[in-house]
């Protein structure tokens, strides 16, 4: 079992509320992924989860039984932290087994978890070195066994891949996503890169202020947004927003476009515009332009459209897809 039941939990720093109020629940072997921009309070949610901090209000309801006043130790729960924190004198195999060791565990059975635990993440050759002898990848994957032996009820991630380059990113956010599989055990992931939310979530929380803008799946945030923050924060390139006699025509304060949904032509079209920047991908162009009587827009091309700084395009947004919001800024 790994549910996680949010009660009106509140976090308060001095005069500050870093977490007003939540309502959430996290089903048994969910991977759901805590997504907002710095300071919106994400990591301090998982740290009240798992105990690192004390709530000021609220309950916390682990697999059924209240944790509010627990210890860290004492929730079943594994964290797996930005920093590898790894202990530089130990072998991978002595990292990996140290929180067994600790709790006092027959050696036999360390020896059994921590060679389970090297083979799902790829690191029986690696059980003798240091972990200065590691890439990046490597350490943080050391990290996770560390986690994994414990059989948690759940795993906490804050943060992972953040200190890893770009091609070690999407490496890790298969393997991570693969270990789900495999474990099946409930994960709760933190990060401020919605590509990482929109990969690799069951579920989606969009974080701002402290306060939950919206629960989804990736594709029902992607597709109906609940207001202007989220529509503005997933999607890559991010919706592009409209208002004035555009936006009026459609019944709407703001409209709401995203750049795969806008053809582009150059000859013909709805809004007429000059490209200030052409960036060609190979398998997308993505172009930022200034419209006539809009202002700036993105929209995303084939690879093959062959535009550049200058040149003059025309767009017409899907209007199947466009995407209306109010003066709240509430989706309508």
């Amino acid at each position: 079992m790994g549910s996680i039941t949010l009660q009106k939990v509140s976090k308060v720093f001095g005069d500050a509320k870093v977490i007003p109020s939540i309502d959430l629940e996290i089903k048994d072997g969910e991977f759901v992924v805590f997504v907002g921009p710095s300071g919106c309070g994400k990591s301090t949610l998982l740290r009240l989860i798992a105990g690192l901090e004390d709530v000021t209000g609220g309950k916390i309801i682990i697999d059924g039984k209240e944790a509010t006043e627990k210890a860290p130790s004492e929730r079943g729960l594994a964290m797996v932290f930005q920093s590898y924190a790894l202990y530089p004198h130990m072998s991978v195999r002595n990292n990996i087994a140290f929180p067994l060791k600790m709790a006092g565990m027959d050696k036999a059975e360390i020896d059994k978890k921590v060679g389970e635990a090297a083979r799902v993440l790829n690191l029986t050759d690696y059980l003798e070195r240091k972990p200065r002898q590691l890439s990046g990848g490597q350490r943080q994957r050391v990290a996770i066994g560390r986690a994994i032996v414990r059989q948690p009820s759940a795993f906490l991630f804050d943060e992972p891949l953040s200190n890893l380059d770009a091609a070690l990113r999407v490496n890790m956010r298969i393997e991570i996503s693969e270990l789900h599989q495999q474990l099946k055990t409930t994960m709760v992931y933190v990060t401020h890169d919605q590509v990482e939310a929109m990969t690799m979530a069951d579920k989606i929380v969009v974080l701002n202020r402290g306060n939950i803008e919206q629960v989804g799946s990736p594709l029902e945030l992607y597709k109906t947004p609940r207001n202007l923050f989220v529509a503005g924060f997933i999607g890559s390139p991010k919706m592009n927003f409209i208002t004035g006699k555009n936006a009026a025509a459609l019944n709407a304060h703001t409209i709401g476009v995203r750049p795969e949904h806008v053809l582009l032509s150059t000859e013909s079209g709805g809004w007429k515009g000059k490209v200030i920047v052409a960036e060609h991908l190979g398998s997308d162009t993505f172009l930022y332009i200034d419209v006539d009587g809009i202002g700036s827009v993105t929209a995303r091309g084939g690879g093959d459209f062959a535009a550049r700084a200058g040149d003059i395009v025309y767009l017409t947004p899907d209007k199947a897809r466009v995407h209306k919001f109010n003066e709240s800024g509430l989706a309508i």
